[in-house]
């Protein structure tokens, strides 16, 4: 009789998900031509970011050298992950979250303060400072080895050496991008100057976009400075471009891991002081072939960037867009 009663719920729920995709294959038709504009960036989206994703978290559980075929082999990378992979543990996680931490917020809220600025400057001399801010995010390798490469020398004619000697707050030249001590700073420093984007822009936007007759109304009320705007009118009516230009914040904080390496021109860079999450995953991919293990880094480095992300979207999105 059970096996009567299961069968006829089962018949049921088939009977009631045909009626279901009916409807969804008809709107897909009805709207075809939106489903139409919309399919290369889905297909885009797929082939470039769902399959890699998909093909990464697969092989994290095999052994994989390019040669041979993969060989499943369970959980061990991420066991050895989190208990032999000791330059994992001691130097690529810790600098990566110090890096991406101070990097991230860092470089948010300097964006929006930059964008604040800007913003109440007249249109005419508005869009040179734009220029100005946004340039060197488009420059990349070009400001490295034009700006910040001869600032951080480490001899007496570097930039940066040479003013401290002359004010005298130093005796001698700092390595500023060799010495362990500094390394850190020095990718801190170059990665946040050249971290306003597309979200900066972002911010800028929703600034500009603010209807001028709410800041009016809010004096009438009882708002008095320029803070008091800020925080009560200025956040809360361009939460989307903060949410955007937080994700854009994140992300660039974790994938500008290898700054360190560039700056240094070592590789590892010295005492491993500069060495993050992505400087690991190069290393195991690229020079030693080890594509399973490489793969466990990569997830683990995607699963870090989700869990800030989500975080962000506690703190400016809304209970629709968490939906």
């Amino acid at each position: 009789m059970s096996d009567d009663v299961q069968l006829s719920r089962k018949s049921q729920a088939s009977l009631s998900t045909w009626p279901k995709l009916r409807l969804l294959v008809k709107g897909i038709w009805k709207y075809r031509l939106s489903y139409l504009f919309i399919a290369p960036f889905l297909v885009a989206f797929f082939v470039f970011i769902m399959v890699p994703v998909l093909a990464a978290f697969g092989l994290s559980f095999t052994y994989f050298n390019t040669i041979e075929m993969p060989r499943f082999s369970g959980w061990d990378n991420y066991q050895n992950l989190f208990s032999q992979d000791v330059l994992f543990l001691k130097h690529a996680l810790p600098n990566t979250l110090t890096f991406a931490l101070i990097v991230g917020p860092g470089g948010y809220i300097a964006s929006f303060i930059l964008a604040w600025l800007i913003a109440q400057i007249s249109d005419r001399w508005r869009i040179w400072f734009v220029l100005a801010i946004y340039a060197p995010s488009l420059a990349g390798g070009v400001v490295m080895n034009i700006i910040w490469q001869p600032m951080l020398s480490g001899d007496r004619i570097g930039y940066l050496n040479s003013i401290l000697l002359n004010l005298g707050w130093i005796d001698e030249p700092k390595l500023w991008v060799v010495d362990p001590e500094f390394l850190m700073t020095s990718m801190i420093v170059v990665t946040m100057w050249s971290s306003m984007g597309v979200g900066f822009l972002a911010m800028l936007a929703g600034i500009l976009n603010v209807d001028k007759q709410l800041y009016e109304a809010a004096r009438i009320d009882g708002i008095k400075s320029r803070l008091q705007e800020i925080w009560y009118i200025t956040i809360p009516y361009m939460k989307p471009q903060m949410l955007f230009a937080s994700v854009m914040a994140i992300v660039g904080a974790f994938k500008a891991g290898e700054i360190g390496e560039q700056l240094s021109g070592m590789k590892p860079t010295p005492e491993y002081a500069g060495h993050t999450i992505q400087s690991h995953i190069s290393d195991y991919g690229l020079i030693r072939y080890e594509m399973g293990y490489a793969a466990a880094l990569s997830v683990m480095l995607l699963l870090m960037i989700f869990l800030f992300n989500r975080l962000s979207w506690r703190l400016f999105g809304t209970k629709e867009d968490e939906k």
